[in-house]
């Protein structure tokens, strides 16, 4: 298996209708592993308490904000999410001059947690990630698995008002800023003479290491990533393919045509094999704050066989149960030391159904279609059920406290009619 990862986009007024931000990415990782959706609430902490991610324990804020979460079920952070401010994350694994086979340390997905749980806006979420990676550093397997699987990161951020790209090399960084258009990211460095933010020593370091001379335009891409792997090649095409696919729909880009670009398999969006897309995700954000915005997930693999199931954030919102997996806790083979000596069982309720369902609509060519036909089916009524809270509000909160689950278990039932 030669593993690579991921796509995410961003679209901003005026390539959308109906002045909103659409957010997307796909989550591609190994065929096996189970990716859940999970919520956790807004808490407040005791000074000097401890947060335990996913290899290292840091230091604890005051308070941090509600947050629902796409996850590989192994580890404490997340591929994607989203939070109560309407705040976006996404990141992607690059690959550049800067060995990653780092000491474990903060994996990028629990940066996008962290991300997400304490900032408020988008450029805050960008000096988070920063300061963290500064102060902690990035590091360790980012597979279930003895392998040393291992990468910087890049993240896609957006807000209601903007969206940032932030792209890593270990703790070095650099930040562009995008006020409208689209944008997408994907496994290899895209920011180049753009720069709204950086590392203050990355220029200098680049100019020690003779990877820029210090005189000619400083363009990030150029100096810090490798130019010639077969990672890179294949990300650059798929890079390409996605801004081509938002190029397309420019000035009437929608929640659907998002979800299309992450079920598009000519591309390679939408992955297939060893390595494949086992979650998505697609929010629609208003740029008016007094308006709620909608988060979508499928917390199942390949989204053209899944249900993009929306969230939305009001109070009193439960555990996600049926998109949760099993806790192991100490036991957990990922908390011991030596890791990875084996892999329980972290199957979710909805993936051992959606897993049945799958292997149907693979082997049975009328059956399949007329599961995936009614999957749509559920998919497009609650689309349009939220187009009316996206246009109107919310006047009840607590009619939406169970929006996910029931989302969910509508699914599932339609599994079991077909």
């Amino acid at each position: 298996m030669h593993p690579s990862s991921c796509d995410t986009f961003v679209a901003l007024p005026p390539s959308t209708e109906g002045q909103r931000i659409i957010f997307g990415k796909n989550s591609d990782r190994p065929c096996d592993e189970v990716q859940e959706v999970v919520y956790f609430p807004a808490r407040d902490y005791s000074e000097g308490e401890k947060v335990e991610c996913t290899y290292i324990e840091i230091e604890q804020v005051a308070h941090t904000y509600a947050v629902v979460l796409s996850r590989p079920a192994w580890l404490w952070g997340a591929e994607m999410g989203a939070n109560e401010h309407q705040v976006c994350i996404g990141n992607e694994a690059v690959w550049g001059r800067e060995s990653a086979d780092d000491e474990e340390a903060l994996l990028g997905m629990d940066l996008v947690r962290l991300g997400l749980e304490r900032a408020d806006t988008a450029e805050k979420a960008v000096d988070v990630i920063a300061e963290l990676l500064q102060k902690y550093g990035q590091g360790g397997s980012c597979m279930e698995d003895e392998c040393g699987f291992t990468y910087h990161n890049s993240f896609l951020i957006s807000d209601r008002k903007e969206a940032w790209v932030l792209e890593t090399s270990a703790k070095h960084w650099a930040a562009e800023r995008v006020e409208g258009g689209y944008r997408n990211i994907s496994n290899q460095y895209s920011i180049t003479t753009k720069i709204d933010k950086e590392h203050p020593g990355m220029r200098e370091y680049a100019r020690s290491k003779g990877w820029w001379n210090g005189k000619s335009q400083f363009n990030f891409t150029t100096v810090y990533s490798h130019m010639t792997t077969a990672r890179i090649e294949a990300s650059g095409s798929r890079f390409c393919e996605g801004k081509m696919l938002l190029e397309k729909s420019n000035g009437r880009i929608t929640a659907e045509t998002m979800m299309d670009i992450l079920r598009d398999k000519d591309s390679g969006i939408n992955m297939e094999g060893m390595f494949m897309t086992t979650g998505s995700m697609v929010s629609v954000i208003p740029v008016d704050a007094a308006l709620p915005a909608v988060h979508y997930f499928t917390a199942t693999p390949d989204p053209e066989r899944s249900v993009f199931k929306p969230f939305i954030f009001v109070a009193n919102i439960g555990q996600l149960k049926e998109t949760s997996s099993p806790n192991y806790g100490a036991d957990d083979p990922v908390k011991k030391k030596p890791r990875f000596q084996s892999k329980p069982d972290r199957k979710h309720n909805l993936f051992v159904k959606h897993e049945v369902v799958s292997a149907v609509i693979e082997t049975h060519k009328e059956r399949g279609k007329k599961i995936t036909q009614s999957m749509r089916q559920v998919e497009k009524e609650k689309m349009t059920q939220m187009e009316m809270v996206l246009s109107e509000g919310v006047e009840d909160p607590d009619l939406w406290v169970d929006l996910f689950p029931k989302s969910v278990q509508e699914e599932m039932d339609t599994y079991s009619k077909n």
